[in-house]
């Protein structure tokens, strides 16, 4: 496995393969989930590029930017036991520039569920995710459903920069219990970790109900209140694959979204339907 820090030195090293590439970007603290990503990049390209990179413009001020998990060493020895060709591994210097043009968050879509209460985060992902693209030049992206806002924007950036990537949605995997693996989870305690699981039970009795025939929107989120009572509750949305709210509940067109807070840490989870 190939560790490069330098994007210019990325690009140029790239552009010598000439294969089909799979590029996966994470913030690190890697976990089954992203070694999924990485599985799936590695069935369906040549070569496999992994960026690693805590993205400083998307964490708002009071965010956990400084304590985020870092675990580099375990980190490199995940990618290159998962058969990753080349690891990034760029810090924000030679990422960013002074008084550069940015790439900004769409005024609506950018700004409501998780944007709405964390104005600006998205124009932080999508600024760092057009550097990354634009660098690795990638066949294929790979990103998690879980965050499935994000992944939204994403695709639609690439669509309206016309970007020739195709981006590539991948299930999130859980644990044993329904958990979304996130990570984020090293925040919570073993009682917080118990009281998370009410995130997922919520989302299968929303698929359940919608598998019984109930499609009032308002009724399935009523029910997830329930479940997710005493959490401290961001918002439940059900939306169709356009992110746009819907009142009925479609098979084949619903994302049906929550973000709570367990204890001080924020969780997101979601379920394709």
């Amino acid at each position: 496995m190939k560790i490069i820090n330098d994007p210019i030195q990325l690009q140029q090293y790239l552009k010598e393969q000439n294969k089909t590439i799979g590029f996966v970007p994470t913030m690190g603290a890697l976990h089954e989930g992203h070694r999924t990503l990485i599985q799936n990049a590695r069935e369906q390209n040549e070569l496999v590029v992994v960026s690693i990179f805590v993205n400083p413009t998307q964490f708002l001020e009071g965010e956990d930017f400084d304590k985020y998990p870092r675990k580099d060493d375990a980190d490199k020895k995940i990618c290159e036991l998962s058969g990753v060709d080349v690891l990034f591994f760029p810090n924000a210097q030679n990422l960013y520039f002074e008084d550069e043009v940015k790439i900004e968050a769409p005024d609506v879509r950018g700004y409501v569920l998780e944007g709405n209460t964390r104005a600006g985060h998205f124009s932080g992902v999508l600024r760092v995710v057009m550097k990354l693209l634009n660098i690795v030049r990638p066949t294929r992206a790979y990103f998690g459903k879980k965050d499935a806002q994000q992944l939204n924007l994403i695709q639609q950036m690439v669509k309206h920069y016309f970007l020739d990537i195709e981006i590539v949605p991948v299930d999130t995997v859980r644990d044993a219990n329904g958990l979304a693996l996130s990570s984020r989870n090293a925040y919570l305690s073993d009682k917080q970790r118990q009281e998370a699981l009410k995130i997922s039970a919520s989302l299968y009795e929303a698929a359940r109900m919608i598998a019984r025939g109930e499609n009032d929107t308002a009724q399935i989120k009523t029910k997830m209140v329930e479940i997710l009572k005493p959490l401290e509750i961001g918002y439940v949305a059900i939306v169709n694959r356009d992110f746009n709210p819907v009142t009925v509940a479609q098979v084949g067109d619903t994302i049906v979204l929550v973000e709570v807070v367990c204890g001080t840490t924020r969780l997101l989870d979601n379920i394709w339907l």
